[in-house]
């Protein structure tokens, strides 16, 4: 599902188990954890983030050390969402388990904590998340919009048109951009909504990328009035057919989400400081750059999965950093 400033599907694998309990609500560890845990959170996340978002931890790496933390408990918390959703079918027990994340949302912002958590949370993190959520005043609202994504993934496995996908995207990648924004910084609201469309450009590139890997767990998020459109079945993506009219599909969704990177990065410039502006730049340019990756292969994204090899990223880096665009 989703990478980068978008958390979901930014690389394969599961992280690793947090331990197993229950969820209880009273008042003490992670009211007031100790600041031996949230460090060990942090240390936490900041190891999660190398192992399953390379790209992301590129950029985030262009932050201050309390911008950076804040950033990595973050993706921390999106990725463990991830997990919880794309290693299990959709069961009542499922949808306790995110009834449970949204109240762990409101414990993390209120008086109330928990004292244990159950897998896929570590205990560690959510101290490092709550430390973040409060030293930077992130809003509940983009959290809970989030999880509102993840369940569509329970209930959805086809969309009908773009206007059905965009909503999707815009919660499961517009809001980590939603909650990036006030650890970034930002001076006009204008931010706010640049970020939100900076995530659904790196969703729907996911969404090129992952038709494959989507396809394997029963979900196909092109919309099917465009698959229509241009004449490409369903049967056509499962045998991975690349013909002249898959081709013009892929052409036709890269070209929407350049559009949508193109206003996501049209919000770089009212962010506060260079150290915020470079990390966003970088995040943008990375994680576009699988698109080039797509139209390099010609658009057979049935092979196997489109990267940016190492010393590619590399250079891309060295190119923000000198200003130019890559």
């Amino acid at each position: 599902m989703t990478g980068a400033l978008t958390m979901r599907g930014s690389q394969t694998g599961k992280a690793p188990d947090s331990g197993s309990g229950t969820w209880r609500f009273e008042s003490s560890p992670l009211s007031a954890p100790s600041p031996t845990l949230v460090r060990e959170g942090y240390r936490r996340a900041r190891a999660l983030t190398r192992a399953h978002g390379r790209s992301f931890a590129l950029a985030a790496w262009a932050l201050p050390a309390p911008r950076r933390d804040a950033a990595r408990a973050l993706y921390a918390f999106c990725r463990r969402l991830d997990d919880l959703v794309d290693e299990a079918a959709p069961s009542p027990h499922l949808a306790r388990r995110l009834a449970e994340a949204r109240a762990l949302i409101g414990a993390l912002r209120g008086p109330g904590a928990l004292t244990a958590v159950g897998a896929p949370w570590d205990a560690a993190e959510l101290a490092a998340l709550r430390d973040a959520v409060h030293r930077w005043d992130i809003p509940q609202a983009p959290f809970l919009e989030l999880i509102a994504g993840v369940e569509m993934d329970l209930t959805r496995r086809r969309y009908a048109t773009f206007a059905d996908l965009d909503l999707y995207c815009f919660r499961v990648a517009g809001t980590v951009g939603l909650m990036l924004a006030p650890v970034l910084g930002y001076s006009r609201p204008r931010a706010l909504s640049a970020a939100a469309d900076l995530g659904r450009a790196m969703q729907l590139t996911n969404i090129l990328r992952d038709v494959r890997e989507d396809l394997e767990r029963g979900r196909i998020y092109l919309p099917q009035d465009e698959l229509a459109a241009f004449g490409v079945s369903e049967d056509d993506l499962a045998q991975g057919h690349m013909s002249g009219r898959m081709r013009r599909l892929f052409e036709w969704q890269i070209a929407r989400a350049r559009h949508w990177y193109t206003r996501g990065r049209a919000g770089i410039r009212l962010l506060h400081g260079a150290r915020s502006r470079l990390t966003v730049r970088l995040m943008a340019t990375l994680y576009a750059d699988i698109l080039r990756a797509i139209e390099e292969r010609e658009y057979d994204v049935f092979r196997d999965r489109a990267i940016v090899p190492g010393r590619r990223r590399l250079l891309l880096v060295a190119r923000c950093l000198a200003g130019r665009r890559a």
